[in-house]
């Protein structure tokens, strides 16, 4: 009656890879030894339907009493059990897998995941087996090899492990598929919630799945199912503040991310969400919260270009490029950096190094708008009023013309002596303006009476 025993002793305390992200400790293997059948006290488990489960194979005194060690965590006595029997009986499926459980438990991870395969190849029918070496290979983060062993573990009777054990295997296969098809996922949790049922780690999996698929109104309805359980879901109350943020709704977030951040007061992410917030709604308080974030993680560029951001916001532009520029070395053709260097180069008039950086980002990325809009308007400023007209070219694909872009097209062709058309762009301009840009408007008007009376 060992291997039941052991199945519950340890699987309830074992940290579910599918539904901690971070892994089980390595000191949890995922499936406890099941033991036999009661009638059969000393016979293997069969993991195939229960018509092929006639002819069970004996086993041996000797893991027997490994097993009886392993029930006790004495995994040095099983070790010493196992070791000389498969040494002698290589393809003992149950020593195989007992044996991979003890490296397991020991952390003894590449004996584990070998002793699994053995496991596996001398009993491809094996549930255990297969669902073991499946989830201890996720909790690698080696998904593409765990998804297989997952998949054919979900395919075969539990038998003794249960339907918890297999509602585990289908969470794991969830985590993994939830990256490249968040349908697939979605099909592997209602079938983890046939076997057993729903966990608030089901739920929020489920809330994040249809926030990725664009539902984020079932998104919402689970994440306050949650924490109508548990106000303090840090998970739940961060999932929540994105969608909120997502809808530009920062008050509402903002108390969210403070009750999140009460139960994880030093996590980045949750303190970047709420500068997030705090910056979208003018608070000053979003500058000290990014830079006690920026001092205690200097090293993440995510919260190092949004300090970055808020503090060219805040007018500290000098301070805010010095940021640009340290993430530029790790990342120099990242265009959406490139464009934000470039404006604050425009802020502090240094138009040359502006213009460098805007054609740059232009080159890097073909189709972002504010690279072209950058570049027209440094271009104008070194006097290149060809490579304005290009970038205004290219700017008009992605966006509407407005007052300013006018100006631009109108002094370029002016510059360029193309007296017709900068005459309907200025023209343009005066129409669009309509008295919010004076001293354009001013400069508009002076330029059209010379090339109207030149006509």
């Amino acid at each position: 009656m060992f291997r039941l025993a052991i199945f519950f002793l340890l699987f309830a305390g074992t940290t579910a890879w599918a539904q901690e992200s971070s892994s089980a400790p390595a000191a949890a293997p995922a499936l406890p030894p099941a033991e036999a059948p009661a009638t059969q006290p000393g016979e293997i488990p069969s993991s195939a339907p229960a018509e092929a489960a006639a002819s069970p194979q004996p086993v041996s005194e000797e893991v027997v009493q490994a097993e009886a060690a392993i029930v006790k965590s004495d995994w040095k006595a099983a070790q010493d059990k196992l070791d000389p029997w498969l040494k002698d009986h290589p393809e003992d499926a149950r020593a195989l897998f007992d044996a991979g459980y003890v490296a397991d438990a020991q952390d003894r991870l590449d004996d584990a995941v070998a002793l699994y395969e053995r496991a596996v190849g001398a009993d491809p029918k094996s549930f255990e087996a297969h669902a073991s070496l499946g989830l201890l290979l996720a909790r690698q983060n080696k998904t593409d090899d765990a998804r297989p062993e997952l998949a054919a573990a979900a395919a075969l009777d539990p038998g003794d492990a249960g339907p918890l054990a297999k509602a585990k295997v289908w969470r794991a296969l969830a985590q993994i598929d939830r990256d490249d098809d968040a349908t697939r996922a979605s099909d592997d949790l209602i079938e983890a919630l046939k076997l057993s049922p729903e966990t608030e780690a089901d739920t929020l999996l489920a809330a994040s799945l249809a926030d990725e698929a664009g539902e984020a109104e079932e998104a919402e309805k689970a994440y306050r199912r949650v924490l109508a359980e548990d106000p303090k879901s840090a998970a739940a109350n961060a999932g929540l503040a994105h969608l909120l943020i997502a809808r530009k709704e920062f008050a509402e977030a903002e108390p969210i991310l403070r009750t999140a951040l009460e139960q994880t007061p030093d996590d980045p992410a949750l303190t970047a969400q709420l500068a997030t917030v705090l910056a979208a709604q003018d608070k000053a308080e979003a500058l000290p919260v990014l830079q006690k974030l920026h001092k205690d993680h200097p090293a993440n560029a995510d919260v190092t270009r949004m300090l970055a951001e808020v503090l060219a916001e805040a007018g500290e532009t000098a301070d805010s490029d010095e940021l640009y520029r340290t993430l530029l070395t790790t990342t120099p053709e990242d265009a959406a950096l490139l464009v934000a260097h470039g404006q604050n180069l425009i802020r502090l008039h240094k138009y040359p190094e502006a213009f460098a950086a805007f054609d740059k980002a232009s080159q890097v990325d073909t189709a972002n708008a504010d690279a072209w809009s950058g570049l027209a308007f440094a271009a104008s400023r070194v006097n290149q009023p060809s490579v304005t007209l290009h970038a205004l070219t290219m700017r008009s694909k992605f966006l509407p013309e407005v007052p300013s872009t006018y100006f631009l097209w109108a002094t370029s062709y002016d510059m360029l002596h193309k007296q017709e058309a900068a005459a309907t762009y200025y023209h343009k301009f005066l129409e669009s303006s309509a008295g919010t840009l004076p001293d354009q408007e001013f400069q508009a008007r002076q330029r059209l009476r010379l090339l109207e009376n030149k006509k």
